[in-house]
């Protein structure tokens, strides 16, 4: 065989090989992963693509939290957070057209179910694009770090979701389980690289300023970072852990969680405050882990890069060492105090001499008929572990822009003292007021509270 056929048949082999190797790849495509989807294009035409989708992804956002919620800033009169920040009050969910909340909370769930008539706004609250998904910032964090840092959190795809006035105080206040007599250990400052020396030396142990520091410092992520499958306009230095626990408590930034696929799966995370730590064994909404430490090394480890750690190691991640730095920053976590609560003794329940009496009634319903204090007990309102809601019991799965709405799982129990500095709520915040929870409870564990019980029930809730 001539030099020139077989040359002509390598050709022809190589080429369909080639093409074999691409329907293959095709095909694979095609097909759930468990690994993160890695697209590389030029970054200018993936940035004005996606620049140019942003308003139908957020006008599509908006229509739907508009179809659930009444997000009309409309504050409790004379309820504030700690640096006086109004709190909002009344029922924020919509009902179905002709309901009553006696009439749903006096239904089966089968009932619910078989009639369609769950609210809206209890169904699971999808990331503001949850095919996407990643770290999103509120625009005051956005706005405070690139005032001190000169560092931009703003992504050139999206942007957060809920107004500001339902979100949590910012910035929030710093209590020191350490330093009580300091009131606001941070002064009314947003802790950032520039000011946590000036702000904490002489007030912290060298362990503990250093774990300050470290949790402070920016670390690559998933969509923060160097390479050009980025979602900020320049390269990123990354983000900090307190960009989202910001003062060590919440901002209310979003995420979705790393460890569930496929992507509609997935749950979008409201950033949950870092108060009270030391009284806390579990760890995750859902993935129990053990100790601080084990939360601290792998959310910088996996969960900034969506639990994938390959591409983590692409865009940089940096392995924090677990004997020194993981141990330093857990010893700071866990001096994060709850927010002082006047009207609660050591026992953690109500003093009968500074509490008024729907305060006292709604603690009394809280342990008694609400059933509340079974999963949450004083004094710190929480049984560290992890309960199951079943609230598909209510309504049939359906997909909401991009999000799978179906069974939650288990879910830890977060800590209910100083409830009313950190809205929304739920795991996923799809809860806008305590109001809003209350209702949602009322219906899930069929308790049947009467509007006045509830009432008091609030005004329990908001003592802790």
């Amino acid at each position: 065989m001539s030099k020139t056929r077989i040359g002509r048949w390598m050709t022809l082999g190589l080429t369909l090989g080639c093409v074999l190797a691409v329907t293959i790849t095709r095909a694979r495509a095609q097909k759930p992963s468990s690994y993160m989807p890695v697209v590389e294009g030029d970054f200018s035409t993936v940035m004005a693509r996606m620049k140019s989708e942003k308003p139908a992804i957020e006008s599509r956002q908006a229509a739907l939290l508009r179809e659930r919620y009444d997000l009309a800033n409309r504050a409790a009169s004379g309820v504030t957070m700690f640096r006086g920040k109004p709190v909002q009050e009344g029922v924020r969910v919509k009902l179905p057209a002709g309901l009553t909340w006696d009439q749903l909370a006096n239904m089966s769930p089968a009932d619910v179910k078989a009639k369609g008539v769950f609210p809206a706004g209890f169904y699971p609250l999808p990331h503001p694009n949850h095919p996407e998904g990643g770290m999103l910032f509120p625009k005051m964090e956005i706005d405070e770090v690139k005032k001190q840092e000169g560092r931009d959190l703003t992504r050139f795809d999206l942007d957060h979701d809920l107004p500001e006035h339902l979100l949590p105080e910012f910035p929030a206040a710093v209590f020191l389980t350490t330093r009580p007599d300091l009131g606001d250990a941070a002064k009314g400052e947003l802790i950032t690289i520039d000011n946590y020396y000036r702000l904490f030396n002489g007030i912290l142990n060298p362990k503990q300023l250093e774990g300050l520091r470290l949790l402070v410092t920016t670390f690559p992520q998933q969509q923060f970072n160097q390479t050009d499958d980025r979602r900020s306009e320049k390269p990123s230095r990354g983000v900090a852990c307190f960009d989202c626990h910001a003062n060590g408590h919440t901002n209310a930034a979003t995420h979705l969680v790393g460890d569930i696929r496929p992507q509609e799966f997935r749950h979008r995370i409201d950033t949950p405050s870092l108060r009270g730590v030391n009284i806390q064994r579990l760890f995750g909404s859902q993935r129990a882990l053990k100790t601080v430490e084990d939360f601290t090394e792998f959310e910088q480890r996996a969960a900034y890069f969506d639990g994938d750690h390959l591409t983590a190691a692409k865009k940089g991640v940096n392995v924090l060492e677990r004997g020194s730095q993981v141990h330093f920053m857990a010893e700071f976590q866990a001096l994060l105090d709850f927010p002082p609560a006047p009207k609660l003794g050591i026992d953690g329940l109500l003093d009968p001499t500074k509490a008024s009496q729907q305060e006292l009634r709604g603690q009394e319903l809280f342990f008694g008929k609400a059933k509340c204090g079974s999963c949450h007990p004083a004094p710190y309102y929480t049984d560290n572990t992890m309960h199951n809601l079943q609230t598909e019991r209510f309504f049939t799965p359906k997909m909401i822009n991009g999000r799978f709405a179906a069974a939650d799982g288990p879910i830890k129990t977060f800590p209910l003292r100083g409830l009313k500095e950190s809205p929304t709520y739920l795991h996923d915040g799809r809860l806008i007021t305590i109001d809003d929870t209350v209702e949602f409870f009322n219906v899930v564990t069929q308790v049947h509270l009467t509007a006045e019980e509830k009432k008091a029930l609030i005004s329990f809730l908001r003592t802790l």
